[in-house]
């Protein structure tokens, strides 16, 4: 099995998964994983598409990720790894979907207009 190259998105965050043959380890941006995301429930987020099809130990992923917040990707990569898992085996579908974890979450931040102070805030309106 050669490398398997997915991309995952959320909001501006995104992320590039290299997935290959390993022992588990899981490297993103050159840095390790436990290092990179200090919370439990980001570790959580971004291994539960290897925990749901039984491949905590089987293969070695290395992620590049930019843009956006700590979340976006956490969530950026969990998609990139559930495209990769089901490359990987036609199965893994059915497994990951019901979930929504093969869902691009559309949701991005509304622009700012002009002549107001935020995307739908707008100053205080004077009668007299």
């Amino acid at each position: 099995m050669e490398t398997i190259h997915k991309i995952g998105r959320r909001k501006t965050a995104v992320a590039r998964v290299y997935l290959s043959k390993g022992k588990g380890n899981i490297t993103i941006n050159k840095r390790e994983f436990d290092n990179y995301f200090t919370t439990p429930t980001l570790r959580y987020k971004v291994m539960q598409p290897l925990m749901m099809t039984d491949n905590e130990k089987t293969f070695d992923i290395k992620v590049n990720v930019f843009g956006g917040g700590i979340t976006g990707q956490a969530e950026a990569i969990r998609l990139a790894i559930s495209r990769a898992m089901c490359t990987l085996n036609d199965d893994n579908r059915g497994i990951l979907k019901p979930e929504g974890l093969l869902t691009r979450d559309p949701r991005m931040v509304e622009r700012k207009k002009f002549g107001q102070k935020k995307a739908r805030k707008k100053f205080q309106f004077s009668k007299r």
